[in-house]
């Protein structure tokens, strides 16, 4: 893929996620959450905690 594609499909890539703001308020820096959106935080918390975790090793 030459650099050109690679810029355009990120582009694309990064335009096909504007129509997923539902309404006023969502989004990283929105007024309110959703409780989906605190599970799905604690979940992400959670498997970063587990994959720190993990790469240990024998120590």
């Amino acid at each position: 893929m030459t650099t050109l594609s690679a810029r355009l499909a990120t582009a694309l890539a990064a335009l096909v996620c504007l129509p997923a703001l539902a309404h006023d308020g969502h989004g990283l820096a929105g007024s309110h959450w959703h409780a989906t959106d605190s599970a799905g935080l604690l979940l992400v918390a959670a498997l970063a905690a587990l994959a720190l975790w993990f790469s240990r090793g024998g120590k």
